[in-house]
């Protein structure tokens, strides 16, 4: 069950981080330094998750 929840809660911050990461991309360009550091970090989550699911 605390395992579902986890998994469940990094993919609501997986969802919040994408978001952030196009308005921010809309907003400065895909090449803006603020862009690029929100696409690592949701790289990371996406790589966290993924880790948990296999």
């Amino acid at each position: 069950m605390k395992r579902l929840l986890n998994e469940k809660a990094l993919l609501l911050q997986i969802g919040i981080k994408r978001k952030v990461m196009y308005r921010r991309a809309k907003t400065f360009g895909f090449t803006h330094p603020l862009v690029v550091a929100c696409s690592q970090e949701l790289d990371e989550l996406i790589n966290r998750y993924q880790e948990k699911v296999s």
